[in-house]
């Protein structure tokens, strides 16, 4: 590390006001910001200080992901293995080769074999999204003269999570570049945006390419380099056109993540993990989080009392709501977001509660788009500054009342 530091301040002055390069400056400050601490720190007791900065929170929120990651790359191998195994899938001689070469067979019982083969939908996918990610946000912030945020960090570890392993990656950069311009950039950037940057990136590609991210044939990673994929529908589309779908299905399998899936959507478990540490860093609100489980139950109970006749929907238990689809990575990561969700105590239960009732609402009356987290976090991201202002404007008052005034 200190052959770096040395070669950052070799290089300063020439991207200094006045130097050679100054145009590049945002882009040295995010290097060495991102390897170091920031060179210009409060060093006098005139302020409040924190050991959290907006960088680690950033960096706790990335290693909260991490049991998302390791289940992301393994699921997805592991679902290409049980189809190569049932011969459903043909193979690219590349791939063939590659296998031979590091001597592993395709077997969905050989966890490297699962993480290997994953990797090879995972990895191009989360490259394309940092390259295209990245860039944006080094030209924005060179054009307005500011510093490259860290915020793009959690956006880049969330795109690669939300979207299907056969997504052609010529639309994981359209959608990448996409959801952060008109989902950040034209607001400002970091901290200036309402709406969750992945979210918007998942939605244009949703109605985009809706072939590409719905149905039954993206889920199983089979298409690769021009391969055709093997399809199979996910629990949460099986519920929504047959009646006891759910019945033969393994709760547990799903609570795990052996599921298709978005990449990153499949595990409960997973998610919950990274919610144990955002919740003890108190990076992540577990008041969001909590309303969000509250108003899923409230919302799929009072729909069970109406029967599952007219719609099989119906008839599905909170239970079941909470392992499929990505209701528990949008509950964890998403409605947590500091920026676009409300920020006041009271005001993170009732944006919880409407997320979580609106996700069950939508998957349950919509039946050509059964998973509903996605709407239901972009639509109350819109209302959450409404929901903080009243909740000020209530807490205000009660003080008011309080001191007689």
């Amino acid at each position: 590390m200190q052959f770096l530091r040395d070669m950052l301040d070799k290089i300063a002055p020439e991207v200094e006001k006045g130097g050679r390069f100054s145009k590049l400056a945002s882009t040295y400050e995010a290097i060495d910001t991102l390897a170091f601490s920031p060179g210009h720190v409060t060093r006098t007791g005139s302020h409040v200080r924190d050991g959290m900065d907006y960088k680690r929170m950033m960096f706790l929120v990335v290693i909260a992901l991490q049991p998302c990651f390791v289940m992301a790359t393994w699921n997805t191998g592991y679902q290409a293995c049980l189809a190569i195994e049932a011969g459903a899938v043909p193979l690219s001689d590349w791939q063939n080769a590659l296998f031979q070469w590091l001597g592993l067979a395709y077997s969905s019982g050989n966890l490297f074999s699962c993480l290997v083969l994953g990797l090879l939908y995972f990895l191009p996918m989360f490259v394309v999204i940092h390259v295209v990610g990245l860039g944006i946000e080094i030209i924005n912030a060179q054009m307005r003269g500011h510093e490259v945020s860290e915020g793009f960090l959690v956006s880049g570890a969330l795109l690669p999570l939300i979207l299907p392993p056969t997504m052609p990656l010529w639309q994981v950069a359209l959608g990448t570049a996409f959801g952060l311009v008109f989902g950040k950039e034209v607001f400002g950037g970091t901290g200036m945006n309402f709406l969750n940057p992945a979210l918007v990136c998942r939605a244009f590609l949703f109605f985009a390419y809706p072939a590409y991210i719905s149905g039954d044939a993206p889920w199983i990673a089979a298409d690769f380099m021009g391969v055709d994929g093997f399809t199979g529908a996910t629990l949460l589309a099986q519920a929504a056109v047959t009646p006891g779908a759910l019945d033969d299905a393994s709760w547990m399998d799903a609570f795990l993540g052996v599921i298709p899936g978005s990449m990153g959507e499949t595990s409960a478990l997973a998610c919950l993990l990274g919610a144990g540490l955002l919740i003890t860093t108190q990076v992540g609100s577990w008041r969001t989080m909590a309303g969000t489980a509250i108003g899923t139950i409230v919302m799929a109970a009072l729909l069970n009392l109406l029967g599952s006749d007219s719609n099989p929907m119906f008839g599905v238990p909170w239970h079941w709501h909470m392992v499929i689809g990505g209701w528990a990575l949008g509950t964890v990561f998403m409605t947590t977001d500091p920026v676009s969700s409300s920020y006041t105590d009271s005001g993170r239960w009732i944006y919880g509660f409407g997320i979580g009732a609106l996700c069950i609402l939508i998957r349950t009356v919509n039946p050509a788009y059964p998973e509903g987290m996605m709407l239901a976090i972009l639509f109350m991201n819109m209302f959450a500054p409404l929901i903080d202002h009243f909740a000020i404007r209530r807490n205000v008052a009660r003080r008011l009342a309080r001191s007689g005034a």
